[in-house]
């Protein structure tokens, strides 16, 4: 088996097949061992699991999942990869390789297709570049029972925010939402090739199997959570009268109110549970005659 992370041995390779790093698809492969190890063994990868991977590149990542897992499909949108990744995987028969944009993937078709009777899992060290909306596409998929990928460090920090942190946002809101987040370790730049300029996290996204909130609408609880967010300086009733033309100032007020929210507190100090009075109280507004 060839070690994909040895650079005596991915350089030769990359140069058999003229291969050449792409900046727009965010190619930056891994040349420490103990990287793609140590994720799939804190991400709690056996047997029983059926992977997602997201951008195999030469496969370093996905030797090890299809050493762990009981079934791999690796989805890679880079077609001039096939023969590489042939030659470096295809000792592996519980491997599927899809080339293919996982954000036009039918996700769920892919989980019953390819992982029936497993625990289906995500695994991927995400292109920065691309990083939130394949996380938002898992996440909301609800098709997996935890998440675990590598991202920029700030990314990293900004889901596992707390409400009232410089980190904080909307997106930390939507990705605890959906999983209950955790930083495993932290990846430097000296571990890839090209090195990249920034630090990595490996992230874990135990995926929730229900809500942490009842709510009346979900896509209304979204939409509150973003004009909170739009604008940080803004009060909670600016941003909610900015967000939600349809109602007045005074009955946004009046609204929060009700529900004992300061309407001039920031959007920012507000946690999951908050939003979610909110947006209850929102719905019950928007639908008076």
């Amino acid at each position: 088996m060839i070690n994909l992370c040895d650079i005596n041995q991915i350089k030769p390779l990359l140069a058999r097949h003229g291969f050449h790093f792409s900046k727009a698809k965010g190619q930056n492969f891994l040349t420490q061992a103990w990287v793609p190890q140590q994720i799939v063994q804190d991400a709690g990868i056996d047997r029983t699991c059926g992977v997602l991977e997201i951008g195999p590149g030469i496969g370093p990542l996905t030797q090890q999942l299809c050493q762990k897992a009981g079934k791999v499909v690796a989805v890679e949108v880079d077609t001039s990869l096939r023969p590489i990744l042939s030659e470096t995987l295809g000792e592996f028969d519980n491997l599927t390789l899809l080339f293919a944009d996982v954000l036009k993937t039918d996700l769920a078709n892919l989980v019953q297709t390819h992982f029936s009777g497993l625990k289906p899992m995500a695994c991927a060290n995400l292109p920065y570049y691309i990083t939130s909306p394949i996380l938002a596409a898992l996440l909301e998929s609800r098709q997996f029972a935890s998440v675990t990928v590598m991202v920029q460090k700030e990314v990293a920090q900004r889901i596992c925010a707390k409400a009232g942190s410089a980190d904080y946002s909307a997106f930390s809101v939507f990705c605890n939402y959906y999983a209950e987040p955790e930083i495993l370790f932290d990846v430097p730049p000296s571990c890839f090739l090209p090195q990249p300029k920034v630090t990595s996290s490996v992230i874990n996204l135990n995926c929730r199997t229900q809500p942490p909130c009842q709510l009346e609408d979900e896509a209304l609880f979204f939409r509150v959570v973003k004009a909170s967010f739009a604008q940080r300086r803004k009060t909670l009733a600016n941003g909610l009268s900015s967000g939600f033309c349809e109602l007045s100032k005074a009955q946004i007020m009046q609204l929060l109110q009700s529900i004992e929210i300061n309407p001039t507190v920031r959007g920012e100090t507000l946690d999951i549970a908050a939003f979610a009075s909110i947006a209850n109280q929102m719905h019950l507004e928007l639908r008076k005659p």
